[in-house]
């Protein structure tokens, strides 16, 4: 019971930014050293100015972020909200549309 209740808990980490602006792709990803592993309802703050990438070019930094663990209960919010949401994707009807 003591680990649902644990209080959130943070550490800062140096991670890897990668972030990519063209024709072929237009993405943003963070490595975190040490093969972190990110859980659900954890956050991750990554510190420093806003990165811009003009259109065409790609970047590759190193930053300092911080890993906010999630407490056992927000874990739980987090697992649930994501599975009530998945579950709106499943509604489906086998009706013609026509009103019956």
């Amino acid at each position: 019971m003591m680990g649902i209740l644990a209080p959130r808990t943070s550490f800062d980490v140096q991670c890897t930014i990668d972030i990519e602006n063209t024709f072929e792709s237009l993405h943003a990803h963070v490595v975190l050293d040490g093969n972190i592993e990110i859980e659900a309802g954890d956050q991750v703050l990554v510190h420093g100015d806003t990165i811009r990438v003009p259109y065409g070019e790609k970047v590759t930094l190193r930053r300092q972020a911080t890993v906010t663990r999630a407490g056992g209960v927000e874990r739980l919010a987090t697992k649930l909200a994501a599975h009530l949401e998945l579950t709106e994707l499943y509604e489906v009807s086998f009706s013609s549309g026509r009103k019956l």
